[in-house]
């Protein structure tokens, strides 16, 4: 069970204008104003009925987000050095503030262009800690020098033969035998010892450091690099998000940025194959040349008095970077503090169903709590919409062409999904043959998916050959997006028959492992791995098997984390010098890192995944956006609770994402009034300030929908019932009083909740029908899915507010509303210029009649 966090990076759609010509009409004599006033008619009529067929843009994905990018991002240049010139060198980091534990894009042009000699042209990324805001940090402060593959100047060795500086310290590795007596840059941590040898892995190994210590440039002398920023959470050493200064204001950390060109510190050309080899980033040359960006992390403590009495709540990981964010704010101005513990929702149910005294009372869930006549009526408050994504970093040298590629796109139908998930692939089960047979379970299947043709049929641009992930990562948690996974599955045709053990056209089976444990009856809540086939290693009785080849992940923020740092924990072979001996594996290097997992979108956008599109019910493929979830939302059956709507893959249609969730706050009304007022306080901070998107505490971090207002209203009257304790048949409060919608910052969430209902649970289910209806939003480009991850991902944001949370309306329902105001009024417009013609002409008529009568 965790708690993590995250940012803003809402992406953006711009609008595409129809084309307009101008023509300039002239009409001889008399009737010139008369045609004028015509024509104004009919263009005022031709523009109303432009505007009442455009489509309105997508709620959510709004200007708004791209500037709130834009107010955090920092652009510097280089510099001349004594070999090498960096002068037209221009470094971006996309997000310097509001961070947490995440990844942000670093990307820069103007360098010198990338060849085949890997020791040249290519740029380091590191992070660093310094208390010093004008200094930056010195050299003995970043974590920098461990990796598990070569990398050209990626140690902290600084060898006489390519760093002949004598500006170089008085370090010397005199107990480190491979590099006898050359010198060292040590690492000094926050707290402790610094490392007493250029090897010396106290703080961080190759495995798991951040570094990125080679990104080589493009033939253009440009590129870019996700790079994933850590809090002392994860990384102590460091301290971001933890130090503080003397007034007790967060001190900052550092993204330290190293070019590197042609030429050693000696001048003397790098070499990859020969000596001289690229000299360390921290020589001092080298590191002279480093650009410094400034790194404000938002407090790890969350800035809440650990002395305030708690509520505690409990339930989907869906929204857990939500509630960390809300955590912050609600506690800022109230008598208490509110604690969340991750758990699936079942066990989050249960806690509502089958209270113990220190059961938490308030539960995240997405299905909803049934309770039978005899117990307290539970309310049902929507307050997030958010989803399942299969995230992905793929990146690998094309088969046929031997040039290094990153794939950005990939779209996945049900039946990969299906083979993914019940390891039936070879490489799901064994890797590498030693001349041994393929597994019986998997025998006559294709090798990887890369080799698949039914994913060649629809990725044919992804020539990938033997660098493709060799498994899928889940999750180890029960939950109901697991549940709402394989019912997406069974309900699609052709997965379904796989399931059910028969061969796809190319002849493709499923794993036997697999058959006969229900995969087709009721949807599993978890990802089974039913493979136990062992593989020996060439140590004697040390085996591996389909779990040390993709082991489980915690949850899904974990399962995100993992593809993002290009490493799932893959062990297949026996390292023999260990005592005893035991499997090991190794992180590889950024350019040949592939990994696909099931995350959450608030986890997938966090860590800037690439995230996979899926055909919903038309075989169209759409990836989650705010667009495309909101679209989903509309089209949701309400469950067995009235009010509570329920995920239905095959009746998501058009441009929805057919893996979208609503997350349900949920509470019991048999609870002591203090405590549903604090949990009703909860609800309408969730439904009112907790829906703008950004990255400061208490708003709305990427990878969630806003709330559209309907949805926003009925979590308002469900607040309300909560806190009155008394539930009528139609879900509303007893005494149909206000919502309180002004408490909390409700008001800027959707205004009174007196106009909608709350939805709940009780022996005798009501009628509820507060979550029936549209949300307001229209259909987006679905093949596209807008901007998924990668794109939407890029978007971070810097906190400013944006106008649903104002207005309590998202962007589409606003110009929904203004679009037809405006019709009416282009019609009136249009009627009234062509009457006055119209009219005068036909006068005209009459009295030319008149005067022919009267001759």
């Amino acid at each position: 069970m965790s708690g993590v966090t995250a940012d803003d990076r809402t992406g953006n759609q711009r609008e595409r204008k129809p084309f307009m010509r101008r023509v300039r009409v002239r009409r001889p004599g008399r009737d010139a104003p008369a045609g004028r006033r015509v024509l104004a008619g009919v263009g005022a009529l031709t523009a109303a009925l432009v505007l009442a067929v455009l489509p309105v843009p997508p709620g959510g994905d709004t200007p708004a987000s791209a500037a709130e990018q834009q107010s955090s991002a920092v652009t510097k240049t280089g510099k001349k050095g004594p070999y090498d010139d960096f002068s037209q060198l221009k470094v971006t980091v996309g997000q310097t503030k509001n961070l947490r534990g995440q990844a942000i894009k670093v990307s820069w042009t103007g360098g010198t262009p990338g060849t085949s000699e890997t020791a040249r042209d290519f740029m380091q990324l590191m992070q660093c800690w310094g208390d010093d805001p004008d200094a930056g940090p010195s050299r003995e402060q970043c974590e920098f020098g461990a990796t598990d593959s070569f990398t050209p100047g990626s140690t902290r060795t600084l060898i006489p033969q390519t760093d002949a500086d004598p500006a170089e310290g008085d370090y010397t590795d005199a107990g480190d035998e491979p590099v006898g007596g050359n010198k060292y840059v040590p690492f000094r941590p926050v707290s402790g010892a610094a490392t007493t040898g250029a090897f010396d892995y106290t703080y961080f190994t190759g495995g798991d450091t951040n570094t990125l210590p080679w990104v080589q440039n493009d033939s253009q002398g440009s590129g870019e690099a996700t790079f994933e920023v850590r809090t002392s959470v994860e990384s102590p050493h460091l301290g971001c998000g933890a130090r503080r200064n003397a007034e007790g204001a967060i001190q900052p950390c550092w993204l330290v940025a190293v070019p590197r060109g042609d030429y050693n510190p000696d001048g003397r050309l790098a070499q990859s194959v020969s000596s001289p080899a690229a000299a360390s980033a921290l020589s001092r040359s080298v590191w002279d040349q480093r650009l410094t960006f400034r790194l404000d992390f938002l407090p790890v403590d969350g800035n809440c008095d650990a002395d305030k009495p708690e509520r505690r709540t409990i339930g989907s990981e869906l929204v857990t970077d939500a509630m960390t964010s809300w955590q912050s704010a609600l506690c800022a101005d109230g008598s208490h503090r509110f604690t969340f513990t991750q758990a699936g929702e079942e066990t989050a149910r249960s806690a509502v169903t089958a209270p113990t005294d220190t059961s938490p009372g308030l539960a995240f869930t997405v299905d909803p709590v049934e309770v039978d006549a005899d117990s307290a009526p539970v309310v049902h408050a929507p307050v997030a919409i958010s989803g399942l994504a299969i995230g992905f970093m793929w990146n690998y040298t094309d088969a046929s062409t031997q040039v290094s590629h990153h794939a950005s796109r990939l779209r996945l139908n049900q039946r990969l999904l299906a083979k993914l998930l019940t390891e039936s692939y070879v490489e799901n089960v064994q890797m590498g043959t030693f001349g041994l047979p393929q597994p019986e379970s998997v025998a006559g299947n294709p090798i990887r998916i890369a080799s698949d043709p039914e994913f060649l049929r629809l990725n044919p641009e992804i020539n990938a050959g033997r660098e493709a992930p060799n498994g899928i990562v889940v999750g180890l948690d029960n939950s109901d997006t697991a549940r709402m996974l394989w019912r997406y599955l069974i309900q699609d045709k052709d997965a379904r028959s796989f399931l059910e053990g028969n061969p796809d056209p190319w002849g493709m089976h499923l794993n036997t492992s697999y058959k006969g444990i229900g995969l087709t009856e009721e949807p599993f809540d978890y990802y089974p791995k039913s493979d136990i086939t062992s593989t020996p290693t060439q140590c004697p009785g040390i085996e591996y098997g389909s779990q040390n080849l993709v082991p489980y992940a915690n949850d899904m923020h974990s399962t995100a984390l993992k593809i993002r740092r290009g490493y799932s924990g893959l062990a297949f072979t026996c390292n023999a010098t260990t005592s005893p001996p035991g499997l090991t594996g190794t992180r590889p290097p950024l350019n040949s890192a592939h990994e696909i997992g099931i995350a959450d979108a608030a986890s997938s956008e966090r860590y800037l995944l690439d995230v996979a599109a899926l055909p919903n019910a038309d075989g169209t493929f759409v990836k989650p956006t705010t667009a495309t979830m909101l679209k989903a939302v509309t089209q949701m059956p309400d469950s067995s609770v009235p009010g509570v709507r329920t995920t239905d893959p095959a009746k998501v249609h058009g441009s929805a994402y057919p893996l979208t969730s609503v997350v349900y706050a949920a509470a019991s009304t048999d609870q002591p009034a203090d405590a549903r007022a604090d949990y009703a306080k909860v609800i309408r901070y969730a439904a009112g300030d907790g829906q703008t998107p950004g990255t400061a505490p208490g708003q709305l971090p990427a990878g969630y929908a806003p709330l559209p207002k309907e949805l926003r209203t009925q979590a308002l009257a469900a607040a309300t019932a909560l806190e009155e304790g008394v539930v009528t048949e139609d879900g509303t409060p007893a005494d149909g009083g206000s919502s309180n919608a002004g408490d909390n910052g409700a008001t800027s969430g959707g205004g009174s909740g007196t106009s909608g209902t709350g939805s709940f649970s009780s022996g005798s289910t009501g009628d509820s029908t507060g979550a029936s209806g549209s949300a307001g939003t229209s259909e987006a480009p679905a093949a596209s899915g807008a901007a998924a991850s990668g794109s939407t991902a890029a978007a971070a944001s810097g906190g400013t507010t944006t106008p649903t949370a104002a207005s309590g309306s998202t962007p589409s329902e606003l110009l929904g509303a203004v679009r037809w105001v405006l019709l009416g009024v282009l019609v009136l417009g249009g009627a009234a210029s062509l009457s006055g013609p119209v009219l005068l002409r036909l006068s005209t008529r009459r009295g030319r009649t008149e005067a022919v009568g009267a001759r």
